[in-house]
């Protein structure tokens, strides 16, 4: 489904449609960020905080998709709230919510299938696939109710619950934790083998599936729980902006744009205390999803968010000449972030299906570009940021049409 909407210029069409431009903005640069760190020119040549930590720790790049779920969980109370302004049905709300979720899996089995379709090895988890469970259960949720302190309640007792889980529960054919194995040994945990056992199961039975990293996967079933916690702190967050009432400040629960920005500076930098403090016990770790990398990188996002919505939304940046060119392509990646992700994946299997000669032999067109382009004096971490931001650059290019037609995409 595609929404239209037809105005004089990009930026004021963008405003006068009820959205949250600092919102917008933010999930632009996530989305290109995305992109750019999952499309370097060389996986052997990457600056350190453009790939994912090995294991524990983090870095940037780790805090990508957190931000990218927890803006999730802000649209789906920023729309819903809208809809039901309006008077739509709850029922159809419901069915509305699970038709996207649906979609958004049956586009990541598209494009883990695609393009040699050899459904033997589908990978059932991805991406698109958490997106889908997280948008379903938060969405159906917050149609049942939008009370902060319930949505609060439940995150906090998923994060605790699944911290319990990891810690207390004998993985197995391996032991207790802390016991006889390590807290979160790479493959000796409870969530790589839930993994494990889902897959074989799925092999015995429809004859499909495999793991992204062979024995564990980094969006597997289990670390679903505490992503489900990153996109409800998403909505609590929304239900805080949505206090903000420019046109009557008379409501009992309006608050000015400024303690509105306070609230948001005060949650960020409790939580990165709260998710550092847990690390000490439950180390950050983004492959198991667990507690404290849902705290430290919920942190992160409310921070990243209050830079934007001082500037935009308290500031006004941009509206300034300077402001509105700065901050117009990330409303243009923001405003159909989906689609944007999918032209970086759909593409980039493009680039690697179609081979062309190479010194007698075939290779991956994308290996001849990379090689041929940005790296013929041999690869460095340079060549392979350079060729990342130019794939960022034309994976641009559709949303940057879509948005010149003034064209919305809604799964």
């Amino acid at each position: 489904m595609m929404d239209t909407m037809q105005g004089t210029s990009s930026l004021p069409a963008a405003k006068t449609s009820g959205r949250v431009l600092s919102i917008d903005v933010l999930r632009g640069i996530t989305i290109a960020f995305m992109i750019l760190v999952n499309d370097p020119g060389d996986w052997n040549h990457t600056y350190a905080q453009l790939d994912h930590a090995t294991w524990n720790g983090w870095t940037l790049t780790d805090l990508v998709f957190p931000t990218f779920l927890f803006l999730v969980g802000s649209a789906i109370i920023l729309s819903l709230q809208s809809r039901i302004r309006r008077g739509e049905d709850r029922v159809k709300l419901a069915l509305h919510v699970v038709r996207r979720s649906l979609i958004l899996f049956a586009l990541d089995l598209f494009l883990a299938a695609f393009p040699h379709f050899h459904l033997t090895e589908l990978r059932i988890y991805g991406v698109l696939t958490r997106i889908a469970i997280c948008y379903l259960v938060v969405g159906l949720l917050c149609l049942v109710t939008q009370s902060a302190g319930k949505l609060f309640a439940l995150a906090a007792t998923l994060l605790v619950g699944y911290w319990a889980l990891m810690r207390f529960v004998p993985v197995p054919g391996f032991g207790i934790p802390t016991h006889q194995i390590p807290l979160l040994d790479q493959q000796a945990n409870l969530t790589a083998w839930i993994d494990r056992g889902v897959t074989a199961f799925l092999q015995r039975t429809i004859h499909t599936g495999h793991l992204y990293q062979g024995t564990r996967d980094p969006e597997g079933l289990l670390s679903t729980l505490p992503s489900l916690a990153t996109t409800l702190f998403g909505c609590i967050t929304a239900l805080w902006l949505r206090r903000v009432d420019a046109k009557n400040s008379q409501l009992p629960s309006s608050i000015s744009r400024t303690f509105c920005l306070s609230g948001l500076v005060l949650s960020g930098v409790l939580c990165l205390a709260l998710g550092t403090l847990w690390n000490l016990w439950f180390p950050i770790n983004k492959n198991l999803w667990t507690s404290s990398y849902v705290l430290f990188a919920a942190g992160c996002t409310l921070l990243g968010l209050s830079a934007c919505y001082w500037l935009i939304d308290i500031r006004r940046f941009n509206e300034t000449r300077i402001g509105g060119w700065l901050t117009w392509p990330w409303l243009v990646f923001g405003s159909n972030a989906i689609v944007a992700y999918v032209v970086s994946e759909l593409l980039d299997e493009i680039l690697a299906w179609i081979k062309v000669p190479d010194g007698g032999k075939s290779v991956p067109a994308i290996l001849w570009i990379y090689h041929h382009i940005f790296a013929s004096h041999g690869s460095t971490d340079n060549t392979s940021l350079a060729f990342a931001i130019v794939y960022v650059l034309v994976c641009f290019l559709p949303n940057w049409f879509l948005w010149r037609k003034h064209i919305f995409v809604k799964i």
